[in-house]
């Protein structure tokens, strides 16, 4: 467990770093969906890509060399390469309010995006001519709140990992120092979440309270801990994983500084996957601060402030998949009805 002095959010989600609102909307026919992060104000924002295969839209302008510094939105999309049009589903949601970047008299949302691949998951892809993730992302844009639903819904409807489904979820971490991490992930890992075929998190020494289960680590460790399990019992394809993610704070931070974050919150991926970042995954973090606070991470905090990024990633990817629920025509079980 982590220190007493750390402690969840209010809401233990994302939303609980002042300034951000998230919405899900999906499609329970072709177990697809799509997941918005909406910043009340423009933020600062960052990437980093870990992964061999990734699936990204706005991705080449969040370098901090790059002019643009903050962004409006970001979309996380089931659908593979059809998933990127959620962001235009976005952006016709902002434009509508004149949210996005003013130039002359045109206002442009920037919208960010990253896929994963959920079309081999039961789920029936036979949309017709045009697929349903623009008007998803439309429609989870519309739904962003502060409180918002984790498990089977939005991007993490039709997720799945090695033996178990995955899911979307998400955790919130308040820093001795007054600041908030929060962290979202969609999990479709190449790999597993759990300690071999047991029912424990390889994030269990992150956890807070029984936020998943409270189980802590198997002990003794079993057999098949460090076993590499497929994902499914044909070859693994490049195209068939990825774990995409968001890590926020409502401290002040540069795009360069962002950028690092994003870095560490793939140390959250590494404690919460095994294997993880493997030339079959898209393994992305994009990072979002918001400045609420009004506080600059000091020196003495760095350590804690970067380390935190990656406990409460941890944190956010194994609830996604504890929160799991089953639903008609699913191909791998839940983690609630997996037996020691």
């Amino acid at each position: 467990m982590l220190p007493a002095t750390l402690r969840a959010g209010p809401l233990n989600l994302i939303t609980d770093v002042a300034g951000l609102r998230v919405g899900n909307a999906q499609d329970a026919k072709i177990k697809s969906g799509v997941t918005v992060v909406v910043c009340d104000s423009p933020a600062t924002a960052a990437v980093q890509v870990l992964g061999g295969a990734p699936g990204t839209r706005e991705t080449d302008l969040l370098e901090a060399h790059n002019t643009v510094e903050t962004i409006n939105a970001i979309a996380l999309s089931g659908g593979s390469a059809f998933g990127l049009d959620a962001a235009s589903g976005v952006q016709a949601a902002m434009r509508e309010k004149g949210i996005g970047f003013a130039i002359r008299d045109q206002v442009i949302p920037i919208v960010p995006a990253a896929i994963l691949f959920d079309m081999l998951n039961g789920g029936d892809k036979d949309w017709g001519r045009f697929p349903p993730y623009r008007e998803l992302g439309y429609e989870a844009a519309l739904a962003a709140a502060h409180q918002f639903a984790v498990g089977t819904v939005g991007a993490g409807t039709g997720a799945l990992t090695a033996g178990l489904k995955g899911g979307l979820g998400s955790a919130s971490t308040v820093l001795p120092n007054g600041v908030t991490i929060g962290a979202l992930a969609a999990v479709n890992a190449t790999g597993s979440v759990t300690v071999g075929r047991s029912r424990h998190f390889w994030a269990a020494p992150f956890e807070l309270g029984s936020e998943f289960g409270g189980l802590g680590y198997p002990s003794p460790m079993p057999p098949d801990a460090s076993r590499v399990f497929k994902k499914y019992e044909e070859e693994n394809s490049a195209v068939a994983n990825t774990t995409i993610a968001v890590i926020a704070t409502d401290a002040v931070l540069t795009k360069a500084a962002a950028k690092r974050l994003a870095i560490s919150a793939h140390d959250g991926f590494t404690r919460a996957i095994w294997p993880v970042h493997t030339p079959f995954d898209g393994d992305l973090v994009f990072a979002l601060a918001t400045g609420a606070s009004g506080i600059e991470v000091e020196q003495a905090d760095v350590v804690d402030f970067f380390a935190a990024a990656a406990s409460t990633m941890a944190r956010a990817i194994a609830r996604g998949v504890h929160a799991a629920t089953a639903v008609s025509g699913d191909i791998m079980p839940v983690w609630s009805a997996r037996k020691d």
